[in-house]
């Protein structure tokens, strides 16, 4: 050997340096924060290296090399410890291995890393690789920690307890635990609530008598958690130490549950778990700990829980899903338990959001369930069912036939002599009941029968769910004998009724739906035999849920719908008066037992509103009305567009209510109520504005918890029921007592919808199955009916497709070539549409030609083009041709009153215009043929749109989604040139082609554009509606308009973009000829330049594509420029009030130098009112030297009264009241009388224009195609 030993320094290391070692066990079989090696130096000093974690594999690294002097001692001692802090240690820790080795003999390993063997530890041996090297010198700099050793009470103490607790874990002797313990208890109160200690004397205690616990030594389970909690609070995150207080606790709360068995320990457990797993390093022993068989029984722990649909049940399952990654075994299993609380949630409260989340999360699970896994038919069998309940809800086929064929592929796994057989038997059987339902199949019903006698062999006297399966039986037989009226079906499902019901105990949760069976059987039977016993003992047996449930009890509701079935079925026999009124009466409590969800309520109204109209009851009005208002409040709880949407078309039964409530308001004369039956408001509406947007989503929230409660708390007691019930009242009149939610989830008003047609009338276009109108609504007064005695919904139907071949047609055809079928196809629309209409216009209301009307089809008009209606026929003086409608009238579109409202709201400010033009001529491959002429109507657009609009253009490989949502997002106009596609399937999914993706309707309506102005679509397809909600347009244009564009110019049908570009240039032609005298550019001259460029291109484009552009969108008044008053006011031919008004109009109004041109003296307190407050003094000195020069014009004719309130050089935030009189008003050039009128408006003025909502619930619309089932 080199040297000898009293000179030599020997530095000890691994490979690369590190010392390492592998097979670590804990003779405590306690977790280690970490490991550490221990070498004593001297009498006076030990080294130790730094705190390691102990790897999954029990391996461990140091990053430490130390050089010792061999003269210090014979051979070289080393002990390797378990430390159970990473932080501060409080004592040595926990021994896991000594080795004492003679400096030679370390040495003749020829400074080679080699491995040193440990004692084993509970049959491992562990050990310690290292080198040795001798070097010249001992340079303490470089190395690791050398603690002196230093005699502690406190240390000595811990260091005893970890010794007694590993003799009482290898030798299970209570004396070493009883040792153990008042060791660590001694340094507990030796550590108190300051001392830095404190938490670790904690968890050493809690721990010794955790184990004594486990091993049924110690009973204080409650006591030692409270040790863990204390710890832990006192190691809030980031201490080093937190992660292993949070597995402390998590273990002992495993363990009282394993023992005790309860929920909320393994429910707390589970989410420790959660918070615990992200802490621990990949690769680490806490990590395999925690994540091994601990979590395991965790997840099985919350998997015995009881199904709750509450925020906190689905969230505990959310926890237990996040512990299951990707390839975990029991992913599965906690997939399919998130999916069922889901849809407990679903079955609580009735979004539909949630139900297709669980149908997500149920084929999820069984995607990860290969054919032979034990579980795959559980799972199948839970996907078909919740498919089965959207299809209920949705009444998509699809749904129901995935869900029979899901049902089928579980049945086969589940033969002759399988456990659970009998399930899969009665389940099929049910969803073939559905589907009969729908198609009438005799062989579904027939199968069906078959499957439940089958189950009910397998379910023999004494099953516990015999009853279900003679229920299900007896359902099925009563399904068919509505068919086939055989009496043997209906008198064996009343038997077996019976059966179940004797068989259901008196307690039984859902005894009261074998009641309400056996009760509708009955009444069948009564209807078949007239024997009076059936339908008094139908009616008795709905009586008695009465008795037996809470006044709030949520199935009180179905006790109500049941026993109106048997007092109608009564009536319709005995004819008796006083059943017809129980009925209504009984409708009014089901759609009124506010602890039942929206769903079943609306169900009811809708059997109310079929009864009123087959028995002309005077209740219908009411029942409509109560449909909306539940429908409102429904779709109140939906967060998104498409939720809402989705949630509408669950009731796909009754699509033509809105329609129809129309018409019952007509008959009944009542045209106010008409105009809000109609439907024609969307319920986002009253929530655009950002502060009443946020308050929203609290109710939202609100709302929903609390009907969680009163779900929740129909479990419990009547009081908890009673109580939860009243606090989710009491917020619904908390937010109807807001001033922005007045009228919240209630119809709007009438006054509140007419403000609607304060630039022009609107009109309503109704096609209900009773009859076909038009509503009226004018600028002031009640609204006027119109009759359409010619036309019906059929009618309605058929022109749709006739235009649909004519346009085909067309668009083969010569541009020169006679539209001949389009032409008698607008003569129709005409004669039986439009001329009753026009002439209650020209006649009744004296609307003046030129003037604004906004048309607002619902139904089976959305599809008629009913702006083009013409007469197509010479004068009877035939001094020249019958003017058309667009001759006659500036018209615009609308899809519901309330866009149109919404629309004329003023922008918060006013911002410099900006233009983009996009266009892809070239979409990708599969997405349309090439558009030719896209370039050079870009390049057009480009010339005719002024430089200082800041105009940019987009096309080619730039046109993308993304580049044209950012483009919608920055410019205040945008001009479309592409392919556009109208899904009538899901409209939400109809967008224009872009160059990589498609830029769909929801990408645009979740944008807010609030500084938005004008759109032009030269796409086709942008302003047709969808078949799911007829009367609230659905549409690319309406999408813009939504979003923020005031004004919208769309499409019809298909376009020619090669002679489309003919209309562009005239529509910009006019929308920009007055620029060059020095005007602004105005997005509300749009309807009025798409009217003059339609005329202006007759002689170049045929009709069908003159005819296919509509103006959709309002009139926006959001300033005044200041001006010198003027005599002169000559306006355009064509001119309205859509040019933006000027003081010098304003002035010329009050003059009224040309009757014709429209500037009704009611507007004017309008127009002052959007006045913006820096023009104010100008306005107000205009407009009194403007009274003066009128009455030097004719003084005698005219008197004006003006008093201005304020100071006009006050503050801009102060108020301007104008009040004018209009005494009398003659004409030297027209002999015109107006009746006197006092208008008094008040407007507050700021630096910005003012924005006006106008709030008020809103209604989507949808058609009955036939009843629901119950």
């Amino acid at each position: 050997m080199p040297g000898s030993s009293e000179s030599r320094y020997i530095r000890l290391e691994g490979e690369s340096l590190f010392i390492s070692g592998k097979n670590f066990q804990v003779p405590s079989e306690r977790i280690p924060a970490g490991i550490y090696i221990s070498v004593n130096v001297d009498s006076r000093r030990r080294w130790k290296s730094a705190i390691s974690f102990l790897s999954s594999d029990e391996s461990v690294v140091w990053g430490n090399y130390v050089t010792l002097s061999s003269h210090s001692s014979l051979a070289l001692s080393v002990e390797i410890r378990a430390s159970f802090e990473l932080g501060r240690m409080l004592g040595s820790g926990e021994v896991i291995g000594r080795l004492s080795m003679p400096w030679n003999e370390l040495l003749s390993h020829r400074h080679e890393p080699f491995d040193i063997p440990l004692p084993p530890v509970r049959g491992v041996h562990p050990s310690l690789k290292l080198k040795a090297t001798i070097v010249r010198a001992c340079n303490y700099q470089d190395d690791a920690l050398f603690d002196s050793l230093v005699d502690c009470k406190i240390a000595r103490d811990t260091d005893a307890g970890h010794a007694q607790f590993v003799k009482y874990v290898r030798r299970k002797t209570v004396s070493h635990l009883k040792r153990a313990v008042d060791h660590f208890q001694s340094v507990l109160d030796q550590c108190p609530v300051s001392h830095p200690d404190h938490a670790t004397a904690l968890t050493n205690l809690a721990w010794a008598r955790l184990e004594g616990y486990m091993r049924n030594d110690v009973e204080d389970i409650d006591a030692i958690t409270s040790l863990f909690r204390d710890a832990l609070a006192l190691r809030p995150q980031p201490h080093p130490d937190h992660p292993f207080s949070l597995f402390n606790i998590a273990r002992a709360l495993t363990w009282r549950h394993y023992k005790k068995n309860t929920a909320a320990d393994i429910r707390e457990a589970a989410q420790l778990h959660h918070e615990l797993l992200p802490l621990c390093p990949e690769g680490t022993y806490l990590r395999s700990i925690a994540a091994g068989d601990g979590v395991d029984y965790v997840i099985r722990g919350c998997n015995d829980i009881p199904i709750d649909g509450s925020d906190e049940g689905i969230h505990l399952r959310r926890v237990v899903l996040e512990l299951c990654p990707l390839g975990h075994p029991l992913r599965p299993g906690a997939l399919n338990m998130l999916a069922r609380a889901v849809r407990a949630c679903f079955d609580q409260n009735g979004s539909i959001d949630d139900l297709d989340t669980s149908i997500q999360l149920f084929r999820e699970a069984v995607s990860l369930c290969p054919e032979g896994h034990a579980d795959r038919d559980a799972y199948l069998n839970n996907l078909a069912d919740s498919l089965t309940s959207r299809f209920k809800h949705q009444g998509k086929p699809h749904d129901l036939n995935e869900a029979i064929s899901l049902h089928e592929e579980a049945l086969r796994r589940r033969p002759v002599g399988y456990k659970y057989r009998d399930y899969s038997l009665d389940n099929l059987g049910l969803a073939l009941i559905d589907r009969f339902k729908t198609r009438g199949d005799i062989d579904d019903i027939t199968q069906a029968i078959s499957l439940h006698r089958e189950a009910l062999t397998l379910r023999s006297p004494g099953h516990p769910h015999r009853d279900a399966t003679l229920n299900n039986l007896a359902v099925t037989l009563q399904t068919r004998y509505h068919t086939s009226h055989v009496s043997d079906d209906l008198d064996e499902a009343i038997d077996l009724y019976r059966e179940s019901l004797r068989l259901t105990r008196l307690d039984h949760s859902k005894r009261h739906i074998s009641l309400f069976n056996l009760s509708s059987a009955l009444c069948s039977r009564f209807t078949q035999t007239q024997q009076n016993e059936d339908v008094e003992e139908a009616i008795t047996l709905c009586q008695q849920p009465l008795a037996a449930l809470s006044s709030l009890h949520p199935d009180r509701h179905f006790s109500y719908v049941w026993l109106q079935e048997a007092y109608l079925t009564r009536y319709r026999i005995l004819h008796d008066p006083a059943d017809l009124l129980l009925a209504i009466e009984n409708f009014r409590l089901a759609s009124g037992h506010a602890t039942q969800g929206f769903p079943e309520r609306i169900k009811a109204v809708w059997y109310w509103i079929a009864a009123a109209e087959a028995y002309n009851h005077a209740s219908g009005l009411e029942a409509y009305t109560t449909f909306f208002n539940l429908f409102d409040g429904y779709l109140a709880t939906r967060s998104s567009t498409i939720s809402r949407r989705e949630a509408a078309a669950t009731f796909h039964y009754a699509r033509s209510l809105p329609v129809d409530a129309a018409s019952v308001c007509h008959y009944l004369s009542w045209w106010s109520r008409a105009v809000a039956s109609s439907g024609l408001w969307h319920l986002d509406s009253g929530l655009q504005s950002k502060t009443s947007s946020q308050q929203i989503r609290h109710w939202r929230c609100n709302y929903l918890e609390l009907s969680m409660r009163v779900s929740n708390a129909v479990q419990s007691s009547a009081t908890i029921t009673d109580r939860a019930a009243a606090d989710r009242e009491a917020a619904g009149l908390r937010y109807v007592n807001l001033p922005a939610f007045s009228r919240f989830l209630l119809p709007p008003s009438y006054e509140n919808l007419q403000a609607a047609a304060r630039q022009g009338p609107v009109i309503i276009l109704i096609a209900s199955q009773y009859s076909c109108s038009a509503i009226i609504v004018p600028t002031s007064g009640d609204p006027h009916h119109v009759p359409l005695p010619s036309i019906a919904v059929a009618d309605l139907n058929i022109l749709k497709d006739r235009f649909t071949r004519a346009i085909r047609e067309s668009s083969r055809m010569n541009p020169r070539e006679s539209r001949t079928d389009l032409i008698v196809l607008l003569r129709i629309i005409w004669d039986q549409i439009m001329l009753p209409i026009v002439d209650v216009l020209e006649h009744v209301l004296k609307l003046q030609r030129r003037s604004r009307i906004w048309l607002c089809p619902t139904a089976a008009f959305t599809s008629i083009p009913l702006h083009a209606a013409h007469p197509f026929q010479t004068k009877a003086d035939r001094s020249g041709k019958e003017p058309c409608l667009e001759d006659l009238y500036i018209c615009s579109y609308t899809p519901t009153l309330s866009a149109l409202i919404r629309s004329r709201q003023l922008m918060k400010k006013r911002v410099p215009p900006s233009f983009v033009a996009i266009g892809q001529g070239q979409p990708g491959a599969g997405k349309g043929k090439a558009l030719l002429a896209v370039d050079s109507e870009l390049e057009l657009v480009h010339k005719l749109v002024p430089a200082t609009a800041n105009r940019t253009t987009i096309s080619g490989d730039a046109a993308t989604r993304a580049g044209a949502l950012e483009a919608l997002q920055q410019n205040t106009w945008v001009h479309l040139a592409c392919h556009g596609k109208q899904d009538p399937e899901q409209p939400y999914d109809s967008h224009f082609v872009m160059k990589d993706e498609h830029l769909t309707l929801l990408d645009i309506m979740e944008r807010h554009l609030p500084q938005a102005e004008f759109a032009f679509l030269s796409a086709c397809h942008t302003a047709v509606g969808d078949d799911e909600t007829p009367d609230e347009v659905i549409h690319l244009a309406a999408g813009l308009q939504f979003s923020g564009f005031k004004s919208v110019v769309g499409t019809l049908w298909e376009v020619d973009d090669s002679v489309a570009k003919h209309v562009v240039e005239a529509f910009y032609g006019y929308m920009f000829g007055d620029l060059k005298k020095g005007g602004v550019m105005d997005c509300t001259r749009a309807a009025w330049a798409l009217n003059c460029a339609t005329h202006a291109v007759k002689t170049k484009v045929p009709l069908e594509q003159r005819m296919v552009f509509v103006h959709i969108g309002t009139l926006i008044v959001v300033g005044v420029r200041p001006a010198k008053p003027t005599r002169a006011f000559k306006p355009h031919p064509f001119c309205l009030i859509e040019p933006r008004l000027t003081t010098t109009d304003v002035i010329n109004a009050l003059m009224i130098q040309n009757t014709h041109s429209m500037m009704r003296l009611s507007l004017l307190p309008d127009f002052l009112g959007y006045l913006v407050a820096d023009a104010r003094a100008e306005i107000v000195a205009g407009y009194r030297k403007g009274c003066q020069y009128f009455r030097q014009i004719d003084s005698k004719g005219i008197s004006w009264v003006t008093k201005l309130d304020g100071d006009i050089r006050a503050r801009r935030h102060s108020t301007l009241t104008v009040v004018a009189t209009i005494r009398t008003f003659s004409m030297r050039s027209s002999k015109l009388s107006l009746v006197a009128e006092r208008m008094s408006v008040t407007y507050p003025f700021s630096h910005q224009t003012h924005d006006k909502v106008i709030c008020g619930a809103t209604h989507l619309q949808v058609r009955q195609i036939g009843p629901p089932s119950h």
